[in-house]
């Protein structure tokens, strides 16, 4: 039985952190379309797929792995933050809260992997 991602907080979480993210490259000079701007595209992308991708596993190991993948992606998406704001991209405000939003998503994602085993989606 498919399980539904919508209703993951994690889920929605890096959904709107897509958002965020997509909203904030619209300033970025033009010449980073290829690097800085593509890296965010995809590192902020891959969280909600990577979750709805998990969503779809049958097997814990299968399932987990996907969410980890989104964990390591919110990783990413710290340095390339730091990028970001170190080349003068965004400003320290912009960049301390997204950084904050970022966490907040890691930190959670972190605690769903670890207390997944013993969740409803294994029973």
């Amino acid at each position: 039985m498919a399980r539904n991602f919508k209703r993951l907080e994690v889920w929605n979480l890096g959904y709107d952190l897509v958002l965020d993210f997509y909203k904030l490259i619209e300033k970025f000079p033009e010449y980073e379309k290829d690097n800085l701007i593509s890296q965010i595209r995809r590192a902020s992308t891959s969280i909600p797929l990577n979750i709805a991708e998990g969503c779809s596993r049958q097997s814990k190991k299968s399932f987990l792995q996907f969410f980890i993948y989104a964990y390591g992606s919110c990783k990413e998406l710290t340095v390339l933050l730091m990028l970001s704001r170190d080349f003068k991209y965004i400003s320290e405000e912009v960049y301390e809260d997204m950084d904050e939003k970022v966490d907040k998503l890691s930190r959670k994602l972190f605690v769903f992997i670890k207390e997944a085993g013993d969740s409803e989606f294994f029973q």
